[in-house]
């Protein structure tokens, strides 16, 4: 019995040990949850980061939930849910960026913080902090992108996601404000919303092309499935008129770059979303952190407390090598988050 007893603590010694070297801290007794708003596929790289996070920081347990649908019930029902089975922080993407709020504030209240990932909540909120892309910054970027592979004049189209997304919002905004710099020389010829889902993205890209290719120069996309859509239906076309600057990193849309259906992509960080997400989330848990109020926020229209997850260019020449990027982008930001943004006993 007695040896039997040794050999646990020399187990549970030996994890501690390990612990340290992975992560550079002691192993924690921490639960901490992932969980979008709904499936889609741009959270796919959460799991990994997730079990990435678990591995690398000792952390208990990082476990991905995806409530079956886009209903904020349902996001809110498993969050009170998974607190009742001993969690210790979330990481969501929020169903709602509004309703939301009333069940992290209850969350707060039984000591257990939630970070807004890949999306934000809006303030006031007790959101501990926002860890997503900066839409607006990043489709100015693209939507530049798009204006230099058409030669910096002809029609571009904007191709964006789901109205009720507040995302979309800043992106439309940061599209005109590029078209607005190039003082009449391209004509935003039209903005096409609600394309972020499969059918309604064939019926309207498909619709747009068949009506107007031999207008449009440049095209957009701001949104996933939007993207994929659109590479899938330049390739039908056959067209490599048109350019085309997509975002994220789907194969076809990889595919489209390979094949010239596609300029480049803009590639977010939502495997860093996560990573990052679950390392602070760890620390936030059972208050041994806090967020330094005179960290370098980003104030956005949503919240004070933005934190930019970065985004990779994508085109033929380093195809083969962004996920390196990525990942490299990632251990950056992880390994100046603390000092950065937290204040620990």
């Amino acid at each position: 019995m007695q040896s039997h007893h040794h050999a646990i603590i020399g187990a549970t010694f030996a994890a501690i040990g390990l612990a340290f070297l992975a992560g550079g801290a002691a192993a924690s007794d921490n639960k901490i949850a992932v969980a979008p708003g709904g499936p889609h596929p741009y959270f796919a790289p959460w799991e990994q980061g997730a079990a990435d996070a678990k591995k690398d920081f000792g952390i208990a347990s990082v476990d991905y939930k995806v409530p079956s649908d886009w209903k904020l019930e349902l996001q809110t029902g498993l969050l009170e849910s998974l607190a009742s089975q001993g969690y210790k922080g979330f990481g969501i993407f929020p169903g709602d960026p509004v309703g939301v709020n009333s069940t992290i504030t209850e969350l707060k209240g039984a000591g257990i913080p939630v970070a807004a990932l890949g999306g934000c909540t809006v303030d006031p909120t007790d959101a501990v902090f926002c860890f997503a892309t900066d839409p607006f910054n990043t489709s100015y970027v693209q939507a530049k992108e798009a204006i230099k592979a058409m030669g910096g004049k002809g029609n571009l189209v904007h191709l964006t996601g789901n109205l009720i997304d507040t995302n979309t919002t800043l992106r439309v905004q940061a599209v005109q404000k590029a078209v607005d710099e190039t003082n009449g020389a391209v004509k935003l010829l039209q903005t096409v919303a609600d394309t972020d889902a499969q059918e309604a993205g064939d019926q309207k890209i498909n619709a747009l092309l068949a009506a107007q290719k031999d207008k449009i120069d440049g095209i957009v996309a701001t949104a996933y499935i939007t993207s994929v859509v659109t590479s899938k239906s330049l390739r039908a076309l056959g067209d490599k008129r048109i350019k085309f600057i997509a975002f994220n990193d789907d194969p076809i849309i990889l595919d489209a770059i390979k094949d010239g259906f596609a300029s480049g992509t803009a590639v977010q960080n939502p495997y860093g979303q996560a990573y990052v997400g679950a390392y602070a989330l760890d620390l936030l848990a059972g208050g041994k952190c806090t967020t330094k109020a005179d960290a370098p926020w980003i104030k956005t229209p949503q919240t004070a407390h933005f934190i930019d997850s970065g985004v990779v260019e994508v085109t033929a020449a380093n195809i083969g090598t962004y996920k390196d990027d990525l990942k490299k982008l990632t251990k950056d930001i992880q390994a100046k988050f603390k000092a950065t943004y937290l204040v620990c006993k």
